[in-house]
């Protein structure tokens, strides 16, 4: 039998814990289920603990410093990971799980789009708004077809927890999640599940407007960080551009009178048209750089598979 270890990062979620505790262990006796403890201020902690779960106290606040050590700590060959709010239904589980054992997939999203339950439920509409466009942003980079990147609600095998070097701290880390397992080509499947918005006193510790810029300068950075060439040829052609505007009519006076007046934009030309060429440089100088760390991350994931 695989082990099976249940992840339910926490923060003040007194009203809810026990539930999702107490479903798990009737849809998944076999399965270990952790409580990692975020510096709650409630009974969250003690709650969990009495309901059957191992409570372990995480100091650094934000979800993605929860996670990290999640994965850290933490040995299993299938790893569920799920929020403490009681807005994923428990039973949907095992179509999540069925194709980590089928090893069909490396990772598996909860997927609360398709079946409509997420835009029928959820009373925040900036929230899906944001999903969208996180959604959309990072389908285009990958050319990917996804349709919920900023599920919470996962089934992972072992590989992939294990090979995971997180990088963010907070909400931004589903985000961080969907594109590692794109750009090392991770096999992903969505499994469509409910969802039903949190009960009467429970809160989301998500803020729309801070939280929202987060995984968008999260985006930002690992499409840096992931696709350089892509990245710094959008640069490269920002300059281009802003230097043929500036740099035509020095051309058209010369052509026209054999003598330029216009000197300063004909310097500043030049250092756009300058600026240009050395991003595009660089991107072919990081693109060589990030497709050898691809090899070598492939490698080692051949050599732990023969291993």
């Amino acid at each position: 039998m695989k082990k099976i270890a249940v992840l339910i990062p926490c923060y003040n979620e007194e009203l809810t814990i026990a539930k999702v505790i107490k479903d798990f262990n009737n849809e998944l006796p076999e399965a270990i289920v952790y409580v990692f403890n975020n510096n709650s201020t409630d009974k969250t902690g003690d709650i969990a603990s009495k309901s059957g779960a191992i409570v372990v106290d995480v100091p650094r606040k934000g979800k993605g410093n929860v996670v990290r050590a999640m994965f850290m700590d933490v040995d299993a060959d299938v790893y569920i990971m799920i929020d403490g709010d009681d807005t994923y239904p428990v039973s949907d589980v095992h179509k999540l799980i069925s194709c980590i054992k089928s090893e069909s997939a490396d990772m598996v999203i909860g997927d609360r789009h398709s079946s409509g339950s997420y835009k029928k439920q959820n009373k925040r509409p900036m929230h899906n708004s944001g999903n969208n466009l996180v959604t959309f942003l990072i389908n285009k980079l990958y050319e990917a077809d996804l349709k919920d990147i900023m599920s919470g609600y996962r089934v992972f095998n072992k590989s992939f927890v294990k090979q995971f070097p997180i990088h963010s701290s907070g909400f931004e880390i589903e985000t961080e999640m969907s594109m590692h397992a794109l750009d090392k080509r991770f096999k992903i499947k969505e499994v469509p599940v409910g969802y039903t918005d949190r009960m009467e006193g429970s809160v989301s510790k998500l803020n729309t407007i801070s939280d929202g810029v987060k995984i968008l300068k999260t985006i930002f950075w690992l499409f840096k960080n992931y696709q350089p060439l892509a990245f710094f040829t959008t640069i490269s052609t920002i300059f281009f551009i802003l230097s043929l505007a500036v740099g035509i009519p020095v051309v058209i006076e010369y052509i026209d009178t054999e003598y330029i007046t216009l000197v300063p934009s004909s310097i500043l030309a030049v250092g756009l048209m300058i600026t240009a060429l050395i991003s595009l440089s660089i991107g072919f100088i990081l693109d060589t750089v990030v497709r050898q760390h691809k090899e070598t991350y492939e490698l080692i994931r051949l050599n732990r598979k023969l291993y």
